[in-house]
């Protein structure tokens, strides 16, 4: 009987199956260390050398510090319940696949709507923002090329079409191949980022830390829209640092963890996916923490956050300038180049394998899932989504929409954090290569994190949020629905035969 419920959900052992269709599956390549240096890659990118000096200046002072504490914790919970999913259920997809299996079809189109949402924003703004600093590096080491061309009239920012151009060419070769050229530039970046903490921690003052948490101060600049949706709601009237800007600084912050939920999306090309995967992802996570907290230290250390505040577009260079160390904006640019250089290469292929699994399911059209029989990778897919992304970054101020990218990662940690404890009730003869300890208690608390810092995120936010949701509701309705696998009953002869999801068998073969 085919179900035409849009609550259906796919069984596991489809999915396991759907990972051996010759026409559809993906190399398992990947080792832990690739896995976490994917995540480390992803996450440490410019917003190292800005993000924590912005949310310092405009929203939480030196307590920035604990803003980060927050999200790296609300984080921790969220990626150990990834890591759960990912080690039993080794698919393509990441939260859409996991979604898919508990709370059925509705939920995993709009969770993989928003994994595209969030992919696709951040591999467009990080391109976008490959091509300023690259301008800027230019300036800095005296180089006058120009950033521009014209073509036919229109204005064409060269650099985010090329770099998009680059590391699309490398992801349709091969996974594995990405992956070492990516280890070369997160290691570098890695060490870059060292070498700015170690050398602004001597111009750090004591002084600077003080006060940790400065009184909330109205902010008359601000629109209602402009404020978190929380202080809107209640009918607070704008206000910047204190509590709520404590909050709204660890729900900016976010941005610098989001990478995490990216590495889950390769779990099909992971080897050993059972181990493999809880270490790559939990050893990248707590790597980037210790990072983002030494650099915003140092950053609130050197000098007065109504310093940064003045500045006008505070970043870890600001700092150094400000202290009379201008020379390292030279190696800091050196460094965001190379940062987000990894960053696009691990959007670019999360994004693709999201589309990916969509597309194997049938929710978007099957023709873009095939992949070559040479490389194993879905070439037509990957080209696709880079000329899709050079042109946005290059023609579009796609930088007004960053916060979009939070609210889309933080819906899909919502449900994979409430997901556990249906999987742990549903499927309990999973094997599973991590568990999330004190199930369901953790998970819950994980889901009810994730939700707070939506709310805290701007009311025009929500807004750009809700008219996406608005368009993939239209496209599920009118295309997904009906051309779903699972509505045509497809999957029903897929799952003879084949040995059960997270079995001895099943693990062997990986």
């Amino acid at each position: 009987m085919i179900d035409r419920s849009v609550l259906r959900r796919k069984p596991v052992e489809t999915s396991m199956a759907d990972s051996h269709d010759p026409d559809r599956s993906l190399s398992r390549t990947l080792s832990a260390w690739d896995l976490a240096v994917m995540g480390v890659a992803v996450a440490v990118g410019a917003g190292i050398f800005s993000v924590g000096a912005t949310a310092a200046a405009n929203y939480a002072g030196p307590g920035v510090i604990l803003s980060f504490l927050i999200a790296s914790v609300v984080c921790a919970l969220a990626i150990m319940c990834y890591a759960e999913f990912a080690s039993t259920l080794p698919i393509a997809g990441s939260a859409y696949t996991f979604s898919y299996a508990t709370m059925g079809e509705v939920v995993a189109w709009f969770i993989g709507w928003d994994l595209i949402l969030e992919m696709l924003l951040a591999a467009a703004v990080i391109a976008k923002f490959w091509g300023v600093y690259l301008a800027d590096a230019f300036g800095l080491f005296g180089v006058t090329i120009p950033t521009t061309v014209h073509l036919g009239g229109v204005a064409v920012e060269w650099g985010p079409v090329v770099i998009v151009g680059l590391f699309t060419t490398l992801l349709a070769i091969g996974t594995r191949l990405s992956a070492k050229v990516n280890s070369v530039f997160t290691i570098i970046k890695v060490g870059i980022t060292l070498f700015i903490i170690v050398t602004g921690f001597f111009y750090v003052k004591a002084e600077n830390y003080s006060p940790f948490i400065p009184p909330a101060e109205a902010a008359p600049g601000k629109s209602g829209l402009d404020q978190p949706l929380f202080a809107f709601l209640s009918g607070m009237e704008p206000t910047t640092y204190g509590v709520v800007g404590l909050l709204s600084g660890a729900a900016l912050v976010f941005f610098a963890f989001i990478g995490f939920d990216v590495v889950a999306t390769t779990a099909e090309e992971a080897k050993d996916p059972q181990r493999t995967i809880p270490r790559g992802i939990l050893g990248g996570l707590a790597l980037v923490t210790v990072l983002y907290i030494l650099v915003t230290v140092v950053v609130t250390g050197m000098v007065s956050y109504t310093d940064l505040a003045a500045s006008g577009a505070p970043s870890l260079t600001t700092a150094f300038v400000l202290v009379g160390a201008g020379w390292a904006g030279k190696v800091i640019s050196v460094g965001i180049l190379l940062g987000l250089t990894s960053v696009l290469m691990v959007l670019l292929l999360g994004l693709t394998r999201v589309v990916f699994a969509m597309s194997r399911d049938g929710l978007l059209p099957r023709s873009v899932s095939r992949t070559s029989p040479r490389f194993h990778t879905p070439i037509r897919l990957q080209v696709g989504v880079g000329i899709v992304v050079a042109l946005i970054a290059g023609l579009s101020r796609v930088e007004l929409l960053e916060e979009m990218i939070n609210i889309g990662t933080l819906s899909a940690f919502v449900l994979v954090s409430f997901g556990i404890p249906i999987l742990r009730r549903t499927r309990p003869d999973l094997v599973r290569g991590f568990r999330v300890p004190w199930s369901p208690a953790l998970p819950i608390l994980s889901g009810v994190a994730c939700l707070w810092l939506m709310i805290n995120l701007t009311t025009l936010t929500w807004i750009r949020f809700g008219v996406w949701l608005a368009i993939g509701m239209v496209i599920y309705v009118a295309y997904s629905y009906r051309h779903s696998r699972l509505a045509r009953g497809e999957f029903i002869a897929a799952e003879r035969g084949r040995p059960l999801a997270g079995s001895r068998e099943t693990i062997d073969r990986m």
